[in-house]
């Protein structure tokens, strides 16, 4: 297993949102003995020079192999969280995003790798499973409020 820590300077990253049914499209975020303790959207690190748009779209065909195009305009997020005694922080730009047509039809689960290689796998969670006793928590911290106040989330 990968041990995985915050970077030790402010990232910029996009996320995308995808809902099947209602249900949000996350990863599974582990601890070090790799129990599941929350979930994050999909995306990643913006480069330098890339738009955070190019950098949603190419983090999706990188993970999973297809094409998103973005729905919107995005929700702009400062996060700043501890992971395994490791501070992080981020700057995060999360939109919704609609995958082609088929794309993972009949899947409860998509797996991939990331480039460090470590496999992840991600699933569609209900909000109302996600930040609540005995649930994982929605990474980054306040998006799923966010996402209950200012969307219908179907």
């Amino acid at each position: 297993m990968t041990t995985w820590r915050p970077h030790p300077h402010i990232r910029v990253v996009a996320l995308g949102l995808h809902w099947r049914g209602g249900r949000l499209l996350a990863a599974e975020v582990r601890d070090d003995a790799g129990r599941i303790k929350g979930v994050r959207p999909l995306g990643g690190e913006i480069e330098f020079g890339e738009s955070w748009r190019a950098a949603l779209v190419r983090e999706f065909n990188e993970e999973l192999g297809i094409d998103v195009s973005i729905v919107g305009e995005p929700l702009v997020l400062e996060n700043i969280f501890v992971h395994e005694g490791s501070t992080g922080h981020e700057m995060m730009f999360i939109a919704e995003v609609a995958f082609p047509d088929g794309a993972f039809t009949g899947q409860d689960r998509i797996d991939f790798r990331e480039d460090n290689g470590e496999q992840i796998v991600a699933r569609w969670f209900d909000l109302a499973d996600l930040d609540v006793d005995g649930g994982p928590e929605l990474y980054p911290a306040g998006l799923r409020d966010l996402l209950l106040g200012g969307k219908d989330a179907t």
